[in-house]
């Protein structure tokens, strides 16, 4: 093992939470639950990473116990004994390799449509209501719907501590219901919810404090955010490091431990002046520790396989990855497709057998390996 490679798999420790490694396993919608309970093959694709030196496992998107929170077939829940059952066993096998494991919090908010599983009756939920053609297609979520929610976020994180998960992430990105709640575009309310960026990031506060109540001080929480958006990936919430640090203190004070920086291309500066990618920016602003993402170890990113079919990503230099790693510009770094396809990724490019790593395709989508 190299030098700068060393980096990547020296521990990780943040209060009780303890990681061999500092390789995460990125959480990526599978859509291989049906009825949303994990089952054998599920236990098996995450004991295989952990059995291949990933330190911590972001589970894929789990749904919480609200009836608008699931937007996709075939999605895990992460409420109902079954489905706990079944995600205490994905725990108890990762933990016998050596991992740790976080399941991603989730609620799609209004992109879900009408049709959709469990429900198929409800709609979509979000900060504003949105009507097509005299049919409310996104209910505006009331006061005590957001309460509602609040809560069914808080019951999750509540359950993930007792299955013995070792903390867990909310998904505060990507165009889901947290996120929408940051965006003037999304969130047109006229109450305490809208308004300024400071007033629109009351839900995701609210939300982080219930979940660090119902967990105690001790258990981990990860928040994933993003300026990007599936809707838009030219969107920027903020625009400069001085907002982009008076967006981030209000979540840290709530009670997050560590944020997951979710970009496209983790080698691209967020802002002009500066080399620092969003992680490092993050760290640097709130003294917490970072998770950089963002087509790791590949030499295409994500977008390019849903427009080209036939395009393969092949494996990728790491040397920037691992110079910024050893300068502290970040502490954690997430993998994701390089991991899906190949189990195997991290003691691969531990033991310097990186011409072993294997090529991604769409192809890996389509089955758990």
């Amino acid at each position: 093992m190299t030098d700068p490679v060393k980096a990547l798999f020296q521990p990780f420790t943040l209060g009780n939470l303890e990681l061999p490694t500092r390789v995460v396993m990125a959480p990526m919608t599978r859509s291989f639950s049906p009825g949303g309970v994990p089952n054998s093959k599920v236990i098996e694709y995450y004991r295989r990473r952990a059995a291949g030196g990933v330190g911590l496992i972001v589970t894929e998107g789990t749904t919480v116990g609200h009836k608008a929170a699931n937007g996709y077939p075939n999605v895990p829940r992460f409420y109902g004994e079954d489905a706990l059952a079944g995600w205490k066993k994905v725990v108890e096998a990762v933990h016998a390799e050596g991992g740790k494991i976080v399941p991603q919090l989730w609620h799609v908010g209004n992109v879900r449509k009408l049709g959709t599983e469990p429900d198929a009756s409800v709609p979509g939920y979000g900060p504003s209501e949105k009507i097509k053609e005299g049919n409310v297609v996104v209910h505006g979520m009331t006061q005590d719907d957001i309460k509602e929610v609040i809560a069914a976020f808080a019951q999750a994180a509540k359950d993930a501590k007792a299955i013995g998960m070792d903390g867990v992430e909310i998904h505060g990105a990507h165009g889901y219901l947290v996120d929408q709640f940051f965006w003037a575009g999304s969130n047109q309310r006229t109450d305490e919810y809208g308004g300024d960026l400071a007033q629109r990031s009351r839900f995701a506060i609210e939300l982080i404090q219930a979940v660090r109540a119902a967990v105690g001080p001790e258990f981990p929480i990860i928040f994933r955010f993003s300026q990007w958006k599936q809707q838009d990936y030219t969107a920027r919430l903020v625009q400069t490091p001085e907002e982009l640090g008076a967006f981030l203190k209000p979540l840290a004070d709530a009670g997050v431990d560590i944020f997951h920086c979710s970009t496209r291309r983790f080698w691209e500066p967020e802002f002009d002046g500066s080399e620092l990618n969003l992680a490092g920016w993050t760290r640097k602003l709130t003294g917490k520790p970072t998770i950089t993402v963002g087509s790791v170890g590949l030499d295409g990113e994500f977008l390019q396989f849903m427009v080209n079919t036939d395009k393969v990503a092949q494996p990728a230099s790491l040397e920037n990855l691992l110079e910024r790693l050893n300068k502290q510009e970040f502490d954690l770094v997430a993998v994701g497709r390089a991991l899906l396809v190949d189990p195997d990724w991290a003691v691969k490019v531990r033991d310097g057998r990186e011409q072993d790593i294997l090529p991604f395709s769409r192809d890996a989508l389509t089955s758990l390996v």
